[in-house]
């Protein structure tokens, strides 16, 4: 075990190698060529009476997760009714957030009930790349279902016509394409993978408020108090999921770097990574008329077949 391999304090999922601290502890300077095979995770906390909980706590909270999202993807595909754009991008965004908490939560589970916190280094680096191919995702998901909620808004009369079947194809399959940065000299890996974080976090939410500027716009020109609302009723969900997953994202990555910001840290990614996912299911079902009638069809229909 190497030394140098330890992260002091860092969530036993391998989560926070996102942050900066720990990008930094994981650097490996060219001149240095002690070669390191496996990592030695701390965790959350250090005292073992909270283990059981936070086991607990957190399975828990991934079976509400894996179920509440499949639930949405399974009622989606059941009710015609929601055959229409908004629900596609939903249900992919769904399975999205099911992949996402799947990347790091199992083995964060397992670290908890074997107390085995030593991680491969591949399989370290096969996490990172995909905790950050699925967030970035998740992000341009964010800004797909934004320009959905625009045209919807501004355009109502040929809403179905933009955004036909071969439209919402071509949105996701560039939301779902892989963004990650072609690195190949570990001497420039922290400046591309910074460099390109950047126009990777800037686009989906350079998109996201550009949309939303428009439709605030149209709806101010809305005579009536009623129609303003029914249009602001329908974004309520997705600025809800908007402001969770980039509020956590500016919580993480836009305060300077400190020994006191390491708890600050591990909130905030604990957040992104496994309550955000989560909470997708109960915003999207809890607060929306149409996907409520269809998750009581869907109910309806598997309890007699159970019986």
């Amino acid at each position: 075990m190497q030394k140098g391999s330890e992260l002091d304090g860092e969530f036993s999922t391998l989560i926070l190698i996102t942050t900066k601290e720990s990008r930094h502890r994981l650097s490996v300077e060219p001149e240095n060529h002690t070669a390191v095979s496996e990592f030695f995770l701390l965790g959350l906390s250090e005292k073992p009476e909270h283990r059981i909980f936070l086991f607990g706590l957190f399975l828990s909270m991934y079976l509400i997760t894996i179920f509440g999202n499949l639930l949405i993807v399974l009622a989606i595909i059941t009710d015609s009714h929601l055959h229409t754009p908004m629900y596609f991008f939903l249900s992919n965004l769904s399975l999205i957030d099911i992949l996402f908490s799947s990347t790091t939560v199992p083995k964060m589970l397992v670290n908890l009930w074997t107390r085995s916190q030593a991680v491969p280094f591949a399989g370290c680096l096969a996490k990172m790349y995909a905790f950050h191919l699925f967030g970035t995702m998740d992000s341009f998901l964010l800004a797909v279902m934004a320009i959905d909620r625009l045209v919807a808004i501004v355009h109502p009369l040929r809403y179905l016509a933009i955004m036909s079947p071969c439209v919402c194809g071509l949105l996701v399959g560039g939301a779902m394409a892989d963004h990650q940065p072609p690195v190949t000299h570990t001497h420039t890996n922290e400046l591309v993978i910074f460099a390109f974080g950047i126009v990777m976090g800037i686009s989906p939410l350079a998109c996201i408020l550009l949309s939303y500027t428009c439709i605030f716009w149209a709806v101010f020109k809305i005579p009536s108090a009623q129609g303003k609302w029914k249009a602001f009723s329908t974004c309520s969900s997705h600025l809800t999921m908007v402001s969770l997953f980039y509020g956590t994202i500016f919580a993480v990555y836009l305060q300077p770097a400190s020994s006191a910001s390491s708890q600050k840290d591990k909130a905030a990614v604990l957040m992104c990574g496994v309550v955000i996912p989560m909470l997708n299911s109960f915003i999207y079902s809890l607060r929306n008329k149409d996907m409520k009638v269809a998750l009581r069809k869907l109910v309806g229909k598997a309890a007699p077949s159970q019986s």
